[in-house]
């Protein structure tokens, strides 16, 4: 039957086995942080205008072309959120964390927005992971910021990634840097794409964000914003690529690299993965210590990082990698003819509230269909509850890994249970 509705354009369902992989992914992240002394956090996902439009830029693409934005009943302006980091500080500002102590360090889970062209690894209901420390210059936690995915990205068995670093410098170097892209531009201007002409107008240093191949020609002997930096944003970017060696994590500088907000400063960085054809950058992000005075609030450093959790699972998928055991039924509870419901329901209940997963039938199948079913839901155990055994107070377990079975007392049924579940574990 053709559906009368479907999902937007853009947007899809979450569908087990690919929703229980999340949350498993996003278990073993929320780990990873956890162990480093981040604590969640959770925004809004409706935020207003122009809250994103001083915090991500009034020229980026995400203001002036991708987000979704409304007028309430109201009149207030609000947006989807296209990114967390700005509804973070926004946060940060108004509950006065800082009075809390600093660094705070947070992190966050949930779905993003943008209206751009729906492609793999690129859709318009998208969902992120994301880390932030607030309050400190410090450049280990630029270095820790940075590893927190590397760390995660090996736990799960992934290779063929490169991490790319660069420092995009501060608000006392990059400006000369800017003036002087601003002129390689203009020479240029016949060369490049419309959409290259117009940053190079309003915000040059995106065009090395552009995918167009004449364009990255052109732009190959572009002056890079390493010569230019200041004295103090050597020492910085120098001290944090220290650290990512003191940590371990392999990476590569680019010297064009640069990141599609206004917000950043300094370090900045990209984990980029081969297979995912042009949207292979699945986490990225950066220093941006003055987002929090462009929102009103007193000068505060920051720093953080956000992943894509769509592109994470297509790099999984793209390597061949599934590292997430999907949830298993413990116990199918199974009725034979002459048994009455309530004896069944009776039982389900006695095990789930002994903390044991467990399910039954309720479509009045026959004990054959209940047995294909209880395979169907992956169950360990089937519990056959007969009129028989019943009577005698006894209940039949059967083992459908092992294809063995036994009888046991209803007393000892949940101990048998426990045991035999044990003892299936040990043998995985």
């Amino acid at each position: 039957m053709e559906p009368r509705y479907r999902a937007p354009r853009g947007t899809f369902d979450f569908i087990y086995p690919e929703s229980e992989k999340v949350e498993a992914l996003l278990a073993a992240a929320s780990e990873i942080l956890a162990t480093r002394g981040y604590r969640r956090i959770s925004t809004p996902m409706l935020e207003s205008t122009e809250l994103f439009r001083r915090g991500i830029g009034e020229a980026t693409d995400i203001v002036t072309k991708e987000m979704y934005t409304f007028e309430d009943q109201g009149g207030e302006s609000l947006s989807l959120r296209p990114e967390a980091t700005a509804p973070v500080i926004r946060a940060y500002l108004e509950r006065s964390l800082f009075a809390q102590g600093l660094p705070q360090k947070l992190f966050y889970a949930g779905p993003m927005f943008r209206r751009e062209r729906p492609q793999a690894g690129r859709f318009r209901q998208f969902h992120q992971l994301g880390a932030e420390v607030i309050g400190t210059r410090d450049t280990f936690i630029d270095a820790e910021i940075i590893s927190i995915s590397d760390v995660l990205f090996k736990r799960l068995g992934l290779e063929a990634y490169e991490l790319v670093v660069n420092s995009v410098g501060c608000g006392e170097c990059r400006p000369s840097y800017v003036r002087m892209l601003s002129g390689f531009l203009e020479g240029i201007s016949q060369a490049l794409c419309e959409e290259c002409r117009r940053r190079s107008r309003e915000n040059p240093m995106r065009v090395f964000d552009c995918k167009n191949e004449r364009c990255r020609e052109a732009l190959e002997a572009a002056p890079a914003i390493g010569e230019q930096l200041c004295p103090e944003c050597r020492v910085h970017f120098q001290e944090v690529v220290d650290h990512l060696e003191t940590l371990g994590v392999a990476f590569r500088v680019d010297p064009k690299l640069v990141r599609g907000l206004d917000y950043y400063t300094n370090t900045a960085f990209e984990f980029k993965f081969e297979g995912l054809s042009a949207q292979n950058t699945v986490s990225a992000g950066g220093r941006y210590d003055g987002l929090a005075e462009q929102l009103g609030g007193p000068e505060t450093p920051g720093v953080g990082f956000s992943l894509g959790i769509e592109r994470l699972l297509l790099a999984l998928e793209a390597q061949g990698l599934d590292p997430f055991t999907p949830p298993r039924l413990s116990v199918f509870v199974a009725g034979a003819p002459g048994v009455e419901r309530s004896s069944v329901l009776d039982i389900l209940v006695a095990l789930r509230e002994a903390g044991v997963s467990a399910d039954a039938d309720f479509m009045d199948r026959g004990l054959k269909s209940q047995m294909k079913q209880a395979d169907r839901l992956g169950a360990r155990l089937v519990l056959i509850v007969g009129k028989d055994e019943l009577e005698r107070g006894e209940i039949t377990i059967r083992d459908l890994d092992r294809s063995s079975q036994v009888e046991v007392s209803l007393a000892g049924m949940v101990p048998a249970i426990r045991e035999m579940l044990e003892a299936g574990s040990e043998d995985v």
